[in-house]
């Protein structure tokens, strides 16, 4: 807690507001949400085969559109079907770190070869890192590489937040192109790469330990593809094996789905938890479901990220699972369920009620 609270006033947290932690657990909601829903944990080999290898063919043929295209309408018209269609692709590696061991045989593979390593985000980035964010007692807290208290800092972080997103493709490859093989030269350089750069991390106080066992094998083979792909394309845009033209579109494509996801990010939690151990209940609340009739959340909140909330509650029921368990919970329990404080309309009004709220703050 002292260690997140430094965070916080190195980032200029206004006025404090009334703890999350003071939240106690709704029982009856969490042993709904358990013996609901047990027959909805076993993930369709079919739906997630399907949609992740759609998603991948409509995206990089998307690409290639782009980069083809006779006009500058065509080719925003192609860049946009890629950035959704790569940005669904991508949304499995939240899948990855959830599904249990052999369950989807070959499907970490795939996904690495396909989406992971041509965007340089493999999924040692991820896997081990977001389970974090789910334990119980380190949601929230420094030990979260996923948190920040942004509804309790200046507004300015809020853009920052997502600016900051636009110029992840140009670092990865400066990760993975320079960092990596200096890092393997000198130790010092590495330690602090596996600890700081090695991680899809928000939390700027947060620090990786090396990789163990089996793990330290997949990093290894996922890092050097990443490696060798960086060093590719740097090759070919020093030395003219591809038209720069068609690099700064794959590169605008990749930045523009990190982007949309780091939007989407922004509005997965209400960001109001102090650095304090919070009950699941706690935790649910200070988290966003935004549910049907809209339909657009299945475009900036896909792979059934739109249900996080439920997802927090429930972190292994597969993705297409999700909506299914939302209408079992929302008809089961009572009108005055803790579950239903979870449910947004929006993207926009959650986003306008995070900078409003940071506005409120940072006036006070």
């Amino acid at each position: 807690m002292v260690a997140m609270n430094t965070l916080v006033d190195r980032m200029s947290m206004p006025a404090a507001r009334a703890p999350r932690s003071a939240i106690a657990d709704d029982m009856a909601m969490i042993r709904a949400a358990s013996e609901l829903t047990r027959d909805l944990v076993q993930p369709s080999t079919r739906i997630y085969w399907t949609d992740f290898l759609a998603s991948t063919l409509v995206g990089y043929a998307g690409v290639a559109a782009a980069i083809l295209a006779p006009s500058t309408a065509w080719m925003l018209a192609a860049a946009l079907v890629a950035v959704i269609a790569l940005y669904r692709a991508g949304s499995f590696i939240h899948e990855l770190t959830h599904i249990r061991k052999n369950a989807l045989p070959g499907f970490r593979l795939a996904w690495n070869i396909l989406v992971g390593v041509p965007l340089l985000i493999p999924s040692f980035m991820y896997e081990g890192i977001h389970s974090l964010h789910h334990n119980r007692t380190k949601y929230g807290t420094v030990e979260d590489p996923e948190y920040l208290p942004l509804a309790l800092m200046k507004p300015w972080t809020v853009p920052l937040f997502v600016v900051a997103a636009a110029f992840a493709p140009l670092a990865l490859v400066f990760r993975y192109a320079v960092l990596t093989p200096l890092s393997f030269l000198i130790p010092s350089l590495r330690r602090l790469v596996v600890e700081r750069y090695s991680g899809m991390i928000i939390n700027p106080l947060f620090r990786r330990k090396p990789p163990e066992g089996e793990f330290r094998r997949q990093w290894a083979w996922q890092e050097g593809g990443a490696w060798a792909w960086s060093t590719l394309l740097v090759a070919a845009g020093v030395f003219g094996w591809v038209p720069l033209r068609a690099l700064v579109i794959f590169g605008a494509i990749a930045a523009a789905t990190l982007v949309l996801n780091q939007i989407r990010t922004l509005v997965a939690h209400l960001w109001e938890n102090d650095g304090e151990v919070l009950t699941v209940t706690g935790q649910f609340l200070d988290s966003v479901n935004v549910p049907p009739p809209g339909l657009l959340p299945e475009l900036w909140a896909p792979v059934g990220l739109r249900y996080h909330a439920l997802h927090h509650l429930l972190p292994g029921v597969p993705y297409h699972a999700l909506g299914e368990a939302h209408r079992r919970l929302k008809a089961a329990l009572p009108a005055d369920s803790q579950y239903h404080g979870a449910n947004y309309d929006s993207l926009p009004k959650l986003v306008l009620n995070l900078v409003a709220g940071s506005a409120r703050g940072g006036a006070a």
